[in-house]
């Protein structure tokens, strides 16, 4: 398997690429690659039912967070809320990774000056995936009732550890 590249190198907002068309002469990117992320809503999608409060996870930064990273933090919250709190919340992931990510390899080791292109069409390959968040804007969302409190501070903190910012947790009285 492929070793990924760090993520400091597309911790960064920059301009996205995500011209996809049904034609295929009209792409810009020419392959896209799969997200990791398999589910968006978990936990009690019964949607008439009110939940006491809703907390929410939000970056202080801008930056990029890859589809991995989402679906780590995703994968290790939903394992804590479903065994502590037994499907007594409801758990939304609020950002989509639509950013390409590109990277050009350069050839490195003996004689590789002599077959490396440079910097010759360095648009580079498709990669990864990647959601740009702006600062302040919601990432996960967690609705509880209140003996749960705890337990989705908890989750959201497991969320927390995942990405390469820090973030606040709001805990907000639903009304």
């Amino acid at each position: 398997m492929v070793k990924l590249r760090k993520g400091v190198a597309y911790r960064f907002l920059e301009r996205p690429n995500t011209r996809k068309s049904k034609y295929r002469i009209k792409n810009y990117v020419r392959a896209t690659p799969s997200c990791l992320i398999s589910k968006y809503d978990m936990g009690d999608l019964n949607y008439s039912r009110k939940f006491e409060y809703r907390l929410v996870l939000k970056p202080k930064v801008s930056l990029q967070i890859r589809h991995n990273a989402l679906e780590s933090a995703r994968k290790s919250s939903n394992g804590w809320l479903e065994k502590k709190a037994a499907k007594n919340f409801r758990f939304k992931l609020r950002v989509y990774p639509h950013h390409i990510l590109r990277e050009n390899p350069m050839a490195s080791g003996a004689g590789a000056d002599r077959m490396s292109m440079g910097m010759a069409q360095s648009f580079g390959k498709p990669i990864g995936l990647a959601a740009q968040v702006k600062k302040g804007q919601v990432i996960f969302e967690l609705f509880v009732d209140k003996p749960n409190l705890e337990v989705a501070k908890t989750a959201l903190k497991r969320c927390q550890n995942k990405f390469p910012c820090t973030c606040t947790i709001e805990v907000l009285k639903n009304v």
